[in-house]
């Protein structure tokens, strides 16, 4: 299996950074204290740091309201992951816990301000590629909804053989490829555009690294795509 930045998205983000990190042998079930106080302190970081801020003109996250609107997407409804959680968190909300996995990368993304995600590896038929939808996208039901519908044609997606598993770049994943306590290999995805560097990127994806290994066992392996090295092989 194979994640690539397809062409399509590079054209249009050349300086497009994507971190992954895929684990296997993973433990996802039950709440960990550890985790859940990562999250409580990633949450009042947020708070302190962001007082008297709107989060859409903060430089980590006004970078993917332009994003969305260079491939048509409106980011006043449909926010790009890392502001939606930022703004549901500076009104009060407790991020609940979903699993291990998830409660990791969320905090991460409260952290350093960078969207990221997972899908569940053992869902993912044939590749994965990041690329702008085309006239013919089979339609996909997201996290939440009831209905199946398909991406708009230019939107940037994540898309396997079988079709979209993430619409508007990082905004909704669908439904098919979540995480669950179950998951025991999953592939965690952190992204980066100007003017966030490829570093810190990098460093987001170590962190979730680590902590996969401290908290959830298994094996994990990284990497960092981008313009000059657009494919890795999970």
């Amino acid at each position: 299996m194979r994640l690539t930045i397809d062409e399509s998205v590079r054209a249009l983000f050349p300086e497009v950074v994507v971190g992954i990190a895929a684990s296997r042998g993973l433990e996802n079930e039950g709440e960990d204290p550890e985790l859940t106080a990562a999250l409580r302190k990633a949450e009042a970081g947020l708070v302190a740091r962001l007082a008297g801020t709107a989060p859409s003109e903060h430089p980590r996250i006004a970078v993917w309201r332009e994003a969305y609107r260079r491939f048509g997407a409106k980011p006043k409804d449909h926010p790009s992951s890392v502001e939606n959680l930022v703004r549901r968190v500076l009104k009060g909300w407790r991020v609940p816990h979903v699993n291990r996995v998830v409660d990791i990368y969320n905090a991460i993304s409260l952290e350093a301000l960078l969207p990221a995600g997972a899908e569940d590896l053992d869902a993912i038929e044939g590749d994965i590629t990041l690329t702008r939808a085309g006239e013919d996208e089979a339609a996909v039901r997201l996290l939440g909804e009831a209905e199946a519908r398909p991406p708009k044609p230019g939107e940037v997606i994540y898309r396997d053989r079988k079709g979209a598993i993430c619409r508007r770049w990082n905004w909704k994943e669908a439904d098919r490829t979540k995480l669950t306590a179950q998951t025991r290999r999953a592939l965690i995805v952190v992204e980066g555009l100007p003017p966030i560097r490829r570093e810190e990127v990098a460093s987001a994806v170590e962190e979730v690294a680590r902590r996969i290994r401290d908290r959830c066992g298994g094996e994990v392996e990284s990497a960092i795509l981008d313009s000059n090295e657009p494919s890795f092989a999970v």
